[in-house]
């Protein structure tokens, strides 16, 4: 019986993404704006209920309507009963002010555990919520990281930082 020779052809693309930002020594060389946000996120580390892991973090979200929205960590016994900061500012916001569109925000850490030397990002949780709502809205949303006394990074929308984030439009929202 004569053999049959099979030949599979694999095709791999490989692509890549880029991801652009801004850096800033310090707070400074911000806009006022900005800078005010910064410092907002910095007053709302006072907030945070952070008793198990002592590492604040504080959230400030500005609306195109000049309004500024704070939030802070708040973690719980029963982890991971917990919230980030980012998703109790934005939560507030979906709750209390269900129209509003979110122009930026700044999210800025502190412990006295150790000195952070780096601005910290948000999680993976965090960073999908904040692109259903840039989704929602149909316009970028501003992210500053503030590392408080430090550096700053700016990104320009939060589909840069997320860049294969969840989204099923026939799921409807």
């Amino acid at each position: 019986m004569p053999r049959k020779l099979v030949v599979e052809l694999i095709i791999m693309i490989t692509q890549n993404f880029t991801i652009s930002y801004e850096t800033f020594d310090n707070i400074e060389e911000l806009s006022e704006t900005d800078q005010m946000l910064c410092n907002k996120a910095k007053d709302a580390l006072t907030s945070s209920h952070s008793p198990y892991s002592k590492f604040k973090v504080g959230t400030a979200v500005l609306l195109t309507n000049d309004q500024v929205v704070l939030g802070s960590n708040q973690e719980n016994v029963a982890y991971p009963s917990g919230l980030c900061a980012e998703r109790v500012a934005l939560f507030t916001i979906g709750s209390n002010y269900p129209n509003a569109v979110i122009k930026s925000m700044a999210i800025t850490a502190q412990t006295a555990n150790f000195k952070i030397e780096n601005p910290v990002t948000s999680c993976g949780a965090c960073l999908q919520v904040m692109a259903e709502y840039e989704q929602r809205q149909k316009l970028p949303i501003d992210v500053l990281f503030y590392c408080i006394d430090g550096k700053i990074i700016k990104v320009k929308g939060v589909k840069s930082l997320l860049p294969f984030g969840f989204v099923e439009d026939r799921l409807g929202g």
